[in-house]
């Protein structure tokens, strides 16, 4: 019997526990895409208890908690921590088979030193002990990012954003981690939505202009974006429904555009044309750059109208779509290719049906401008799991070039999933070390070990041109 997350945890064979504990264990993190909020950083924000830092604005631990029937009270409600906490642990202590399960376990060994297991017997002995280390030297949000070996983070940021908590963070020598903002448009791009003139007297204010059609629109972002890449930023994100190519000449786009200032709402044609546009224009701008784009597609957001109309956006009612034409994807990336500018880029699907599809589509525009110009991106959101991340390698080293793969990210917004990449690395060096012992490659460790390095590190570093403060 195997104990559970023990030191070679996840690690079945020798060779596994060989190239993670060799190769991969204390490689520095670049976490290229989260949700942590720069501020917090800067102010180097404290938290009471575990609660806090823990389950505000988890929405993975919520739908887990609403999942075995909790009162939404003790999820966003107004249910005391303690009471939030003790709810968390008796639904985690029977999570069989849940990635949380590991995850919050990792973290509660990574960074409370806490051997147990926690459930609803337990809570009360991991309350204490947490809080107990929170109020602790160390505990801080930037102790707790020192503490798990970060190198560069990310965070998502808005075109309108003002980025001075960045500024203040690169002008800060006494903090070791590198902090960049990433350009998040999606506001920009989203004029279907009600909230989408509001949003643009908002860029006008920050880029000091007047946006009064497409091409002005064009104009103040390509403001920002030079006030972004003044900041280090050097990749942007896009979250979208799926890769849209619908092409349409400047005339029909800036009719869409107006008749949207004028209050009529596109249908879905006309928004495929739009959005076509947009990001024509924008990875444009990201080639002349040298950015990065990253494209996060096949999520059915905000199912839930009850929940929506209540507790807004990005709360856990979101779902894995269907709809994302490998068609399209392909022709928007090869409609920039002609013109000469297609930049670096990232794809990932939510839907894990869309592996091979990536997969070959990415094989159509690599070169010698870099190594995987083209990436398939890290198994994503509520395929960050365990079978996976395991389907996603596997599909990457059959159709594509693993070993120039940019690996792991938390897409969290906690301070606390820095443990996510050592869950990534235990399985890379056990599928590798599969592998390897069932004779489907050789025990080159020097190999090995340079692949898995690279993976868990470096390729990102060079990938993204990160230049580390340490």
């Amino acid at each position: 019997m195997k104990a559970f997350l023990d030191k070679e945890f996840l690690l079945n064979t020798e060779a596994a526990k060989k190239l993670y504990h060799e190769a991969a264990e204390k490689q520095p993190i670049i976490d290229y895409h989260c949700h942590l909020n720069p501020r917090e950083i800067w102010e180097d924000v404290r938290y009471e208890n575990i609660t806090q830092v823990w389950l505000g604005g988890d929405h993975y631990k919520w739908r887990l908690m609403r999942s075995a029937g909790v009162p939404e009270k003790y999820v966003t409600g107004d249910a005391s921590d303690r009471e939030k906490f003790d709810k968390y642990a008796e639904v985690l202590g029977k999570s069989i088979g849940n990635p949380l399960y590991h995850w919050s376990h990792l973290e509660l060994r990574r960074f409370f030193g806490y051997e147990g297991i926690l459930n609803k017997d337990t809570a009360g002995e991991v309350w204490e002990l947490a809080n107990a280390k929170l109020q602790s030297e160390g505990y801080s949000a930037r102790g707790l990012i020192m503490m798990s070996n970060v190198d560069t983070i990310c965070t998502t940021d808005d075109p309108a954003d003002t980025l001075e908590w960045h500024e203040k963070l690169a002008a800060d020598k006494t903090f070791p981690v590198t902090v960049l903002p990433a350009w998040r448009p999606d506001k920009a791009m989203n004029l279907e939505k009600t909230t989408w003139p509001e949003y643009i007297a908002q860029l006008e204010k920050a880029a000091g202009m007047k946006i009064a059609s497409f091409a002005d629109l064009k104009n103040a972002l390509h403001k920002r974006l030079d006030f972004f890449a003044a900041h280090g930023c050097k990749l942007s994100d896009h979250g979208l429904n799926y890769v849209m190519y619908a092409p349409a000449d400047e005339a029909e786009v800036e009719k869409i555009f107006r008749e949207r200032v004028e209050g009529k709402l596109p249908d879905a044609e006309a928004e495929a044309k739009f959005k076509c546009a947009f990001m024509m224009a924008m990875a444009a701008e990201y080639r002349e750059r040298g950015w990065v784009m990253q494209l996060h597609y096949g999520c059915r957001r905000d199912n839930n109208p009850v929940t929506f109309r209540t507790m807004g956006p990005d709360t856990g009612f979101d779902c894995v779509d269907n709809t994302a034409p490998s068609t399209q994807t392909a022709a928007f990336l090869g409609a920039l290719e002609d013109k000469g500018k297609l930049p670096k880029t990232i794809l990932y699907s939510l839907n894990t049906n869309d592996n091979a599809a990536i997969d070959t589509i990415l094989g159509c525009f690599q070169n010698d401008e870099a190594v995987g110009k083209i990436q398939h991106g890290s198994a994503w959101w509520f395929n960050d799991h365990f079978d996976g991340m395991v389907e996603q390698l596997k599909s990457l080293a059959s159709l594509g070039y693993l070993a120039g793969f940019v690996g792991m990210l938390t897409d969290s917004r906690s301070f606390l999933s820095y443990p996510r990449h050592e869950y990534f690395r235990r399985i890379l060096c056990r599928v590798f070390g599969e592998w390897v012992e069932a004779g489907f490659y050789p025990e080159d460790y020097d190999t090995l070990k340079e692949i898995v390095a690279d993976i868990s590190y470096r390729n990102a570093k060079q990938y993204f041109g990160f230049e580390s403060k340490k």
